[in-house]
């Protein structure tokens, strides 16, 4: 009666364990680092009933019950309750629970996460926190065993944790922990009773003993689920408490486990801080890099926010980067570092987060250095600019004029727009950087130019000059069109003017007047042109006054824009245009003109006529084409009929035009390109540019994919200019377009077209070949066939195209069941690769040896077929000629030293030898033959098939020989199979020379009494 109560108590105590763990809620995390966070559950009442019962079940099961294989765990699930009724976490016979993620990572408390950027704001706000914090700050332990004071007796450390409980569940599970281990060393959750053991000691504050614990449980159970957790405890315990070494070891334990701990980014971190704190940098170094990396190939971006506490171990992983080259030397260091260690995509930010950890130092020149350093190193990079801003602003704040002068000429001679920088990002990408090139051009322009009027500065007044225009200059070079470009002009002129420097001034006076915008000193730089005319007047030479003249009444005109009544203002606008136009001012004379035209309707035919010829060349020759286009037009329309200079206007017309389809060809606007280059046949039908401009049409709409109106526009250039020299290259693009559409028969026929046509035996070749497979594709299989064969019979070279494009005929010839000519086309393949010479190669005699398999196969099907009948010695001569023949051709197929053809070849010979066998035994005896004599006659037949049943077996084993050899097809698959077949207990032993004067009816009789036995050769053990 005692043995049936002992499950039904355990039952109960397991029923009453389960019923106190559904009544209470609890979070996910039964955790070392959670014990000391449970909050109060308001059904404790309830739950404690429910604990207590399971309790009192567990012990009178331990108490009562004999020893079982269920003792341990009772042993185990008591202790557990003990925990759960003091510290409020559970498990039970659950899942183990890990402890709670270490708070290293979310003990970065208080600290805004910030990216590591060249931007000075954010970097600042960083760096409020002193070194010494941070560090305080980062270095915290993650887990409760730091917290506790090691030197603490138990009972101090157990109220310090648990102020007012009872220590004595605790201590009870310890001592069931211990018992259980003691009592039950084998026992396969050894692992969980010392993790749960490790947390009772914790929570009584007993840490060494804790650590002990855990000692023991990596010792025993190396491959235990807790071991990370367990490890990187260790590593912070250690880690307070200075002992970096075993830190260094605990925490290298996790990083060895790889990404697939949930530890192993924070003790990537603290390995690094470990190193970091033995003075041993690189080391350390090493770990932050390689966290950083870690976090890139998992996908993360230092550009996007990510989670709060994600980005803040990222930007302190950065800022101890810093701490670290700082203390290895700083930039150069950390150039030696990359370039030991590898480049890392991220290097900006590392060479950033140092420049402002110097800056937050007040250590300007390093940290002038670090951008400067970062900039040599990746000159292309896209935030070199920034950190070239960075160098400006770090000697600003410290307060070194010369160096921010120096820095900022160093920036605009690297970052001006026509600078090797902008051929690899594009300046509208960069706004910030543009505005701050465009500040600092200003400002070193009027710097120079305030050096160059200073008294006090004489003797650099010359270098001020050249400074002072080169600014203005690069200014107006990188910024012609911005509001401030005009009065920056107007300075450079006053500039110019300054330095007597006449010419130049009124040129940078009429840009500044004429070339802008219309703006406040828009009139006074016109007015001031003309002076500085004038006085380039006074001091020019005799050969110069002439230009110098021409200049001043070019800007003369150019103001008298106010006075358009004047009676020769249209033919003096005129005479200067022609002028303009023979210097090559191809705008200035357009603009002069067009103002005749605009402004004087009632002018004399001849000028207005003139005019528009200069606007017409003018704008050809400025690339204007569209201008150009309705400038001819108008100078046709003044033009007479008869005109000899007409044809050529509709040239130039049509030129104009096609230029336009030119000019959307290269932006890749092809609806565009044709369109215009269609408009010729309307707007100057007889001009020789047309057959042209309707081939460039078609080819755009190739370009275009449109191919149905492509094929009609080259079909129209092919009908109207039969004799044109594109007519070969037309017929290219309609087969083009044709394919590309899938109209495939189309394209086979303009490409047969092509073969036709064509002088060019490599464009005939080719075309042939394509028109093949295009009718082939298309299922025109004659017109495939004639294809091929042309192109075959034309090109027998090279070799390879040859061979291979007959094996396209035969197979087609196949397909067709045409066995003749598919045989014939086989023949000529292998005669054809066995004629090739040089030009044999690997694809020829694979090609040539599988056309000669099938050629051997036709032998072999024609040697099968033949029975020997009677009259026997008729069929006999007739079945053994074809048997030699077949032997013969299989024979040399095993020259092309193909493996599968020679496997087949030689599974073929073998059937050959077996067919011949069994045709003999099987032939067809003579009626008039006594009994005894048709015995006789059987055993001659057998007698004489008997070698050739060997040979058959003999020449199968040489496939097995290439079994051996690594070389499996179907052919030595199908040797193996038909030497299985042969069963070597009814096959005769080899006769010894003593033997051979037997009887083939006794032979033939052993067959059915002997039993062979195989050995390691084909001899046979009788």
């Amino acid at each position: 009666m005692r043995r049936l109560s002992i499950p039904i108590v355990l039952w109960l105590a397991f029923i009453a364990g389960c019923a106190a763990r559904t009544n209470k809620t609890v979070g996910t995390a039964g955790t070392l680092a959670e014990l000391r966070n449970v909050r109060p559950d308001v059904q404790e009442v309830k739950v404690e009933q429910g604990l207590e019962q399971a309790m009192q079940n567990y012990r009178r099961f331990l108490e009562e019950t004999p020893e079982t294989t269920m003792t341990p765990e009772a042993m185990r699930r008591l202790a557990d309750l003990q925990l759960e009724k003091q510290f409020g976490i559970r498990t039970g016979d659950a899942k183990p629970r890990q402890m709670a993620a270490p708070q290293a990572a979310q003990a970065l408390a208080d600290a805004q996460a910030g990216k590591a950027n060249p931007d000075a704001a954010d970097a600042g706000a960083r760096l409020r926190e002193s070194d010494q914090d941070f560090e305080r700050r980062t270095t915290a332990e993650g887990g409760n065993l730091a917290s506790t004071n090691a030197g603490a007796s138990t009972t101090d450390a157990a109220d310090a944790v648990r102020a007012g409980t009872d220590p004595s569940g605790p201590l009870e599970a310890i001592a069931l922990y211990n018992r259980l281990l003691t009592e039950y060393p084998s026992y396969k959750n050894s692992d969980q009773v010392l993790y749960q053991m490790a947390r009772a000691y914790d929570e009584l504050g007993r840490t060494d003993e804790a650590m002990e614990t855990m000692e023991r449980l990596i010792r025993a159970n190396p491959n235990s689920g807790h071991f990370d957790e367990v490890q990187f405890r260790r590593g912070e315990y250690f880690f307070t408490r200075r002992k970096f070494r075993d830190a260094e070891n605990a925490y290298s334990a996790i990083v060895t486990l790889g990404a697939k701990s949930s530890y192993y980014e924070l003790a990537l971190y603290k390995l690094g801080w470990t190193f970091y704190k033995q003075e041993f940098y690189e080391e350390a170094l090493q770990k932050y890099i390689a966290l950083l990396d870690y976090k890139v190939k998992i996908g993360y971006d230092f550009d996007q926010t990510h989670d709060e506490d994600d980005d803040r171990r990222v930007a302190d992983t950065f800022r101890v980067i810093s701490l670290s080259f700082s203390n290895l030397g700083g930039p150069e260091t950390m150039q030696e570092y990359f370039s030991k260690f590898g480049n890392r995509s991220y290097e900006d930010r590392v060479y950033s987060n140092l420049g402002e950890h110097y800056l937050s130092k007040l250590r300007y020149d390093d940290a002038a250095k670090t951008y400067k350093a970062f900039v040599a190193l990746y000159p292309f990079h896209r935030s070199a600019p920034r950190f070239g801003m960075r160098v400006v602003e770090t000697f600003t704040q410290g307060g070194f004029p010369k160096l921010v002068l120096e820095s900022k000429r160093e920036f605009a001679s690297k970052y001006g727009l026509k600078s090797e920088y902008w051929r690899h990002f594009k300046p509208e990408e960069s706004p910030e950087v543009l505005a701050y090139l465009k500040t600092n051009l200003k400002d070193l322009a009027t710097h120079y130019h305030a050096q160059y009027q200073n008294a006090n500065e004489a003797d650099e007044k010359r270098a001020n000059y050249r400074e002072a225009s080169q600014w203005y200059g690069a200014y107006l070079e990188s910024f012609p069109k911005e509001a401030d470009s005009p009065p920056v002009n107007y300075q450079l002129a006053d500039l110019f003017l300054e330095n007597k420097d006449f010419g130049e001034a009124a040129r940078q006076y009429e840009r500044t007047a004429y070339e802008y915008a219309p703006h406040p000193q828009s009139a006074a730089a016109g007015y001031a042109a003309i002076y500085a005319y004038r006085e380039q007047l006074k001091v020019a030479g005799k050969e110069q006054q002439d230009a110098v003249k021409r200049d001043t009444v070019a800007s003369s005109l150019k103001f008298a824009d106010a006075f358009p009544q004047d009676e020769h203002a249209a033919a003096v606008l005129g005479a200067a245009a022609d002028d303009l136009y023979e210097l090559k001012n191809y705008k200035a004379a357009i603009e002069a003109d067009q103002r005749v035209i605009d402004n004087y309707p009632n002018a004399e035919a001849a000028i207005r006529r003139s005019a528009w010829i200069v606007v017409a060349h003018g704008s050809f020759e400025l690339a204007e084409y569209s201008q150009a286009e309705h400038a001819y037009a108008e100078v046709l329309k003044v033009t007479p009929q008869g005109d000899e200079s007409r044809a050529s206007f509709v040239d130039n017309l049509a030129a104009s035009i096609y230029k336009q389809g030119e000019i959307a060809n290269e932006a890749q606007d092809y609806r565009a390109a044709a369109d215009n280059f269609l408009r010729i046949r309307s707007a100057a039908p007889t001009s020789s540019v047309r057959a042209t401009a309707e081939y460039d049409a078609g080819a755009a709409l190739i370009r275009l994919e449109d191919w149905k109106a492509a094929v009609e526009v080259l079909e129209a250039f092919r009908s109207t200019f039969p004799e044109h020299k594109l007519q070969l290259e037309a017929t290219k693009q309609i087969a083009y377009a044709y394919r590309q559409s899938g109209q495939l028969s189309h394209a086979a026929g303009e490409y047969d077209r092509i073969a036709s046509q064509s002088d060019d035996p490599a464009l005939r070749s080719e075309a042939l070949l394509d028109a093949g497979d295009l009718y082939s594709q298309s299922n025109s299989r004659d017109r495939a066939l004639d294809a091929y064969l042309r192109y075959v019979k034309e090109f027998p070279k090279p070799v390879e195209t040859a061979i291979e494009t007959r094996f396209k005929i035969a197979e087609m010839y196949k397909a067709a069941h045409d066995e003749s000519l598919y045989h014939q086309q086989l023949e000529e393949i292998v005669r054809a690769d066995a004629g090739a010479g040089p030009e044999r190669t690997g694809r020829t005699r694979t090609i040539a040896a599988r056309s000669a398999l099938v050629l051997a196969e036709k032998l072999y099907g024609d040697f099968v077929v033949v029975k020997l009948r009677q009259p026997f010695e008729t069929s006999l001569q007739d079945k053994k000629q074809r048997m030699d023949a077949t032997i013969a051709a299989l024979g040399r197929l095993v020259n092309y030293e193909i493996a599968e053809v020679t496997a087949a070849a030689t599974y073929y010979m073998a059937e050959t030898y077996s067919n011949f066998s069994r045709s003999l035994l099987e032939s067809e005896r003579p009626a008039d033959l006594k009994p005894e004599d048709l015995e006789e006659f059987k055993n001659n037949l057998d007698e004489a098939a008997f070698p050739f049943e060997e040979k058959a077996i003999n020449v199968h084993e040489k496939n097995m020989e290439l079994l051996h050899a690594g070389v499996f097809n179907s052919w030595t698959e199908k040797s193996l199979s038909r030497l299985t077949e042969v069963r070597w207990t009814d096959r005769p032993c080899r006769r010894s020379p003593t033997t051979q004067h037997r009887t083939t009816r006794s032979r033939r009789a052993r067959r059915s009494r002997m039993k062979c036995a195989p050995t390691t050769s084909r001899q046979c053990v009788c």
